[in-house]
């Protein structure tokens, strides 16, 4: 089995890999396959050429265990080389052990960063890295094989003069970018006992050895660097370079600009890597600087089918107008819900206008992250620009519950772009003490607990007794509404709730439809007529023997208001 951390894998084809018993489950990096077995994996997906992906190394994320002196000839041309400041003797007595930072792998056929100013003798090692498949705490040598999952081919490049230096070997060895890995990852079974390595340098052959030669066998080496602590599964080990690296030759051979150079191993291909130039970026800066550890919350949807807004990734839907149309309505969720909620409205709406539909920040298929700090304002801002993102102009903004102060927020905030507004179910602006209490306990226990507890409560208390009675439908789709909800997004839009500071609706200069039920809970019949007598052109419907989630519950009344409503 070959495999390499993420996109290609077993020579230059690509493979994926899934779960038995047809899951179809992918695998995504080595530890993973690791973790599996070799039992417990399937080659399946489409082939495709190296050219058309991005190899990355097989293992990355970890320091790399490494050996020095671990050949014969090799420990003897070092000791001679001046450069060898760790030992007197030709052949070491105890294996020499040192890590390579994690920051110093790179893959096959990236660039090695030549770090002009930190060093002038810039030096290859062709090695054989044994990779760790089992944990293992003072593993004995009889049993170290059984921890071994496979190999890879790893060049340890080195700075000969800091290793000098510094007399030890860390310095040296961990330059950013001196660690080429890969260009696979193959399982022990799938290769001989006895492994074959050659390095060349544009083309001259420099090094060639296998692992009978070693000083240090690979079992007494796992056994030796087990003894004082745990290796873990996917940790990677170099074994020690053969005879023949650059300060063995007289003159010395030190990598320059442009320099290839290519490690082959028995059943693991061909490592192959350039020497950059001075002038070259340090790409590894880069790719550190990118990485972020702030928690991303509701992250299910694929980044392709999400639109950038800024520094936010939302999910948003133009649908066009089936008919010529300059109309356009935007649509806005409430707490738990997502654009699908307006399901029922998008094909009568469709005919005569273009509909924008969007899930807020930390619902539906629109990630949060933990940096960003949810508010009605925030909502209206994300609405506000991706309308202006798609050009719509003069929009009728139809909005349920939480998405109701969104509205009204964008209205009031943005009065031009605001052309008619449909409220079903507005909330309490603000909600009042008791709101706030009970709002901000949920947050709690949606964070402890999980949306279930939550669900049920709402489906208890959000529905109208005939709804709960006679209308499972309904039920099962606010049910499934609130379960398929990410408990981290509901909670902080929980917190938008119950922090949002009351709203002028006096100042709403938008023709306003506000709709409710006679058992709505959240937005009962007074609070919507008491929004109503503030605004100068605006009505409400009380739709009997309804609660909060109007579309599930009267869907068919709800379309026709809103629809005749949206052609007034």
């Amino acid at each position: 089995m070959g495999l390499s951390n993420g996109k290609t894998a077993s020579k230059i084809n690509y493979v994926a890999f899934e779960l038995p018993g047809g899951s179809g489950t992918p695998l995504s990096s080595l530890y993973e396959v690791i973790d599996m077995g070799q039992d417990g994996i399937a080659k399946t997906g489409e082939v495709l050429p190296l050219s058309s992906v991005k190899l990355l190394a097989p293992v990355s994320g970890r320091d790399v265990l490494a050996v020095g002196k671990n050949y014969a000839e090799h420990a003897k041309e070092f000791n001679a080389s001046g450069y060898d400041a760790s030992d007197k003797a030709d052949i070491p007595t105890h294996p020499v052990i040192f890590t390579k930072r994690a920051t110093s792998i790179i893959a096959h056929g990236d660039d090695i960063f030549p770090h002009p100013g930190f060093t002038e003798s810039v030096d290859y090692e062709g090695e054989i890295g044994v990779i760790i498949g089992r944990a293992g705490f003072r593993i004995s040598e009889a049993d170290a094989m059984n921890h071994v999952w496979g190999y890879t081919i790893i060049n340890d490049m080195t700075a000969r003069e800091r290793q000098r230096d510094h007399k030890q070997f860390y310095i040296g060895k961990s330059p950013d970018t001196f660690c080429p890995m890969g260009p696979v990852a193959v399982a022990k079974e799938d290769l001989p006992s006895v492994l074959e390595i050659e390095t060349t340098v544009n083309g001259e052959k420099r090094q060639t050895a296998n692992t009978d030669q070693l000083i240090f066998s690979i079992p007494y080496l796992i056994q030796t660097m087990s003894a004082g602590q745990t290796l873990r599964p996917g940790d990677v080990l170099a074994t020690g370079t053969p005879a023949g690296v650059g300060f063995g030759f007289r003159p010395m051979k030190f990598l320059h600009q442009g320099d290839e150079i290519s490690v082959s191993v028995t059943g693991l291909g061909t490592l192959t890597n350039r020497i950059a130039s001075p002038n070259s970026v340090n790409s590894t800066l880069e790719s550190v600087s990118s990485e972020s550890h702030i928690p991303q919350s509701n992250v299910r949807a694929p980044p392709s089918i999400l639109t950038s807004i800024g520094a936010k990734h939302l999910f948003y839907q133009k649908l066009e107008a089936k008919r010529d149309s300059g109309e356009n309505i935007a649509f806005i969720h409430g707490l738990g819900s997502s654009s699908s909620y307006f399901a029922a409205l998008t094909a009568p709406l469709q005919e005569h206008a273009n509909l924008h539909l969007m899930d807020l920040e930390g619902h539906g298929l629109s990630p949060t992250s933990a940096s960003s700090t949810l508010s009605i304002a925030s909502f209206a801002k994300d609405v506000a620009n991706v309308l202006d993102a798609a050009g719509a102009e003069e929009v009728t903004v139809v909005a349920h519950s939480l998405g109701c102060l969104v509205a009204v927020k964008l209205a009031l905030d943005r009065p031009n772009l605001v052309k008619k507004l449909v409220l079903m179910g507005p909330p309490p602006s603000p909600l009042p003490e008791a709101g706030v209490t009970g709002t901000i306990a949920r947050v709690k226990a949606v964070r402890d607990k999980g949306m279930f507890d939550v669900s049920n409560t709402i489906l208890q208390t959000a529905l109208s007794d005939e709804t709960k009675l006679s209308n499972p439908t309904a039920v099962a789709a606010v049910r499934i509404s609130l379960l398929g909800q990410d408990a981290e997004g509901y909670a902080k839009a929980c917190g938008a709730l119950a922090s949002a500071p009351g709203m002028d609706f006096a100042q709403i200069k938008a023709p306003t439809f506000i709709i409710t039920g006679s058992e709505d809970t959240v937005s009962p019949p007074a609070l919507c007529d008491g929004y109503s007598s503030q605004i100068s052109r605006s009505k409400v419907k009380t739709l009997d023997k309804v609660g909060h989630w109007h579309l599930f519950e009267a869907s068919e009344r709800v379309v026709s208001l809103v629809a005749n409503f949206v052609k007034e």
